[in-house]
């Protein structure tokens, strides 16, 4: 049975997408070229990349760049030649399932390519998928996939430093660190003797600490290279390596940032107050610590944080590991290239529990309303951008009252960001921003949508479509205020001119709307729809749907000074003729 995000991607460009549109870094299309020699060596190398990263499918017989049921071409390869082929052109020999698959009257071939434990060449050239791009693997890079994929972890080996060699800051930072956790056991931990404590840090390794516990540990090696520059001129204000144990590295990098952010106080409608940083500390500590967990130790080069005003770029030795990419940071499943790393600093509190770094990096900014931190690599570093700035105060108030699960979701929050400037959004426009399938995007807005609890609802011309067009709903934009930008741009032209219709004809409907603004029926509903949910238009006929259902003045509807004016004067005349 062909995947569910193929059958998707095939019936979005049935409908009118390019396939180029839909290819992603598990799914690429080609075709069969002139020379079947030539295809066949392409698809080899099509294969080797994916095999090289994460695995993926590759739909043979659809065009690239032309949209709608004119793409499909189809494929004439046969299943067990394609097989062997790819077998043949590869080293070491990779196998694939291949099936030929009918779609819109042609046949097409499917190639599933599994994630491989070893790297493979054609002709000598290794590459790795990265976004839909095939990038060449330099030898460090195979070597570390390698490793990692053996389960090679560095932080797991025996470092030779006896486990009386800790440092005496860095086993008070430690003991803090146990001291201050809300789990029971770990809070006993703090008490331990020294030896035992890193026994249950699990960096202990015959007697020694292992590789994991000597960086944490030991004054081993500077970890950061600081730099601060000045918001105004760009010009080197600090320039500080960081030298000394891993934890009080963490510390003392968390700290300089901390002194240098700024502020702001938002009161919350129950009266408490939120200090909240232009660089939200959640998202500082996260970005720090991951870049700590989850470098190649193997490379000598040092962190490198550079901070601006309120923009954070932290840059980490080595790439992402096998199966992370920057298109799916957000929602793969955890993966540590130094898993007793990870385990000893997520121990001590520092970090999340496994898996949810990223998604509380995702939370902090969008929860504030600042956009979503921003990966990069180069297959050699991992770059995190954080772009901060003064909080954006409705927003803030406004996730403050959300329940708790929402208000640390990722998808929520990436959905509400979205739609502060944007009247809607679909599935199709989430799934990329979410790391998501479209149809995964999908049950994600419907969720957002159920009853009760509503963020948002589907628009009225959607309501019946497999795939909705969603709206944040009335009491959320009320609530949101100015955050909402397009409300703002509504407010400017489009509502003083139906305000004035309404305020001489006493009504308007749908088809004027159209007729005013030389619109689609779809957009005039959704302008009365708006004006609706602001309470600035009530319904005032007994049909509910259609371009004839007419609309008056609602709660909201702005007072006619001039009428006022008019009056007043009229007024006026009137007693100044009595006297």
């Amino acid at each position: 049975m062909l995947d569910r995000v193929v059958q998707d991607a095939l019936d979005a460009i049935r409908d009118g997408v390019t396939a180029h549109n839909q290819e992603s870094v598990r799914l690429d299309f080609k075709t069969v070229g002139r020379s079947l020699p030539d295809t066949l060596k392409n698809l080899a190398e099509a294969a080797a990349c994916f095999a090289n990263a994460g695995g993926g499918t590759i739909v043979v017989g659809v065009r690239n760049d032309v949209p709608g049921s004119s793409a499909f071409v189809g494929s004439i390869l046969l299943p067990e030649a394609t097989v062997a082929r790819i077998y043949e052109l590869t080293e070491p020999g990779l196998i694939v399932i291949t099936e030929q698959y009918p779609y819109e009257g042609v046949s097409l071939t499917v190639i599933t390519v599994p994630r491989s434990p070893d790297i493979h060449q054609v002709a000598g050239r290794s590459t790795e998928r990265v976004g839909t791009s095939c990038e060449p693997m330099t030898a460090s890079r195979i070597a570390t996939v390698l490793a990692d994929r053996r389960g090679d972890d560095w932080s797991a080996k025996n470092s030779g430093v006896p486990v009386s060699e800790a440092s005496p800051v860095a086993e008070e930072i430690a003991r803090e660190l146990l001291a201050q956790s809300s789990d029971a056991e770990r809070h006993s931990w703090a008490r331990l003797p020294w030896p035992d404590l890193c026994r249950r840090l699990g960096v202990v390794t015959e007697d020694h600490l292992n590789n994991a516990g000597a960086l944490l540990f030991t004054d081993s090696r500077i970890h950061v290279q600081y730099i601060r520059r000045t918001t105004s001129t760009g010009l080197l204000s600090a320039n500080e390596s960081i030298k000394g144990s891993g934890v009080w590295a963490i510390r003392r990098v968390l700290e300089m940032i901390e002194n240098r952010t700024e502020r702001t106080a938002i009161v919350l409608p129950g009266g408490s107050q939120l200090f909240v940083g232009d660089l939200p500390d959640g998202a500082v500590r996260e970005a720090i610590v991951n870049a700590f967990m989850h470098r190649d130790y193997r490379s000598s080069d040092t962190i490198q944080i550079e901070h601006q005003g309120s923009r954070l770029r932290v840059t980490s030795p080595g790439g992402f590991v096998a199966g992370v990419t920057v298109d799916n940071v957000l929602t793969v499943s955890s993966r540590s290239r130094n898993l007793a790393l990870s385990q000893a600093i997520r121990g001590m509190g520092l970090a999340e529990s496994a898996g949810v770094g990223v998604d509380r990096m995702y939370a902090a900014m969008t929860a504030v309303g600042h956009e979503p931190p921003t990966f990069f690599t180069d297959g050699l570093t991992v770059e995190a951008v954080l772009q901060g700035g003064p909080p954006n105060e409705p927003v803030t108030r406004f996730v403050a009252e959300l329940s708790e699960d929402r208000r640390g979701d990722p998808d929520t929050l990436l959905v509400l960001t979205f739609l502060l400037r944007r009247r809607t959004t679909t599935a199709a426009r989430m799934a990329p921003l979410m790391q998501k399938s479209v149809v995964e995007a999908e049950a994600r807005l419907m969720d957002l949508s159920a009853p009760g609890d509503a963020l948002i609802e589907r628009t009225a011309d959607s309501a019946r479509s497999k795939f909705g067009e969603y709206r944040l709903v009335g009491e959320a934009v009320r609530s949101l205020g100015a955050a909402v930008t397009y409300r703002a741009r509504s407010g400017d032209d489009t509502d003083r001119k139906v305000i004035a219709i309404v305020r001489e004809m006493g009504s308007i409907n749908g088809r004027v709307v159209q007729t005013m603004f030389d619109v689609q029926p779809a957009t005039a509903s959704r302008i009365l729809s708006d004006l609706v949910d602001r309470e600035v238009l009530l319904k005032t006929s007994s049909a509910t749907r259609g371009p004839s259902v007419t609309y008056g003045p609602g709660r909201r509807f702005p007072k006619d000074k001039g009428k006022r004016a008019r009056e007043a004067s009229a007024e006026q005349q009137i007693l100044d003729l009595g006297d």
